[in-house]
């Protein structure tokens, strides 16, 4: 038996939380899950635009946890009694780790970086602010809901990963990095 697509109960413009919660489409929390969803997508498009399979899988990990993120939003904190993953603080340290690395062979940054130079560049950099985005959201859903800090210290890493991943396939791909310049 597969799951149906479609079940009618958001016609008006609500939807359920794991909890039976029924909240507006444009509650805060649908938004920030909405935008998790969003992120997700982006980077399997991102994924698909890869060929070094350990970057690949890398990306696959990152959207697993960013299943288990959107699953944390789409809970009602109160009334959910199902057991869902959690992110953990290796998860964080990981990312961190891939950004020490690719910060070892990569020149300094001595200005901004204008977005771009590739197509699979580019997609990370748009990657990048989706996950900023996503990240704001969470953080403004927490200043009124109970949210647990490491989902968007994740996020915040998973920015600043975005940010050294795109710096990264600059430089695999042959691409020029163009510093901006003010104009003066």
């Amino acid at each position: 038996m597969s799951i149906k697509i479609y079940t009618k109960t958001g016609d008006k413009g609500e939807t359920s939380l794991l909890g039976g919660t029924r909240l507006p489409k444009h509650h805060i929390r649908i938004e920030a899950y909405g935008n998790v969803d969003e992120l997700n997508s982006w980077i399997g498009l991102l994924r698909d635009c890869l060929t070094k399979e350990s970057e690949k899988l890398f990306l696959i990990e990152i959207q697993d946890r960013l299943f288990t993120l959107g699953s944390q939003l789409a809970a009602d904190p109160e009334k959910n009694k199902m057991k869902l993953p959690e992110l953990i603080e290796q998860d964080v340290t990981t990312l961190e780790m891939a950004i020490d690395k690719m910060d070892e062979t990569l020149p300094p940054m001595k200005n901004f970086i204008l977005p771009g130079g590739h197509v699979t560049v580019s997609n990370c950099h748009i990657a990048r602010c989706v996950c900023r985005r996503t990240e704001r959201s969470v953080l403004k859903l927490a200043e009124n809901e109970k949210v647990e800090e490491i989902n968007y210290r994740y996020l915040n890493r998973l920015s600043d990963y975005l940010f050294m991943l795109g710096r990264n396939l600059s430089m695999e791909l042959g691409a020029q990095e163009i510093p901006w310049k003010p104009r003066t």
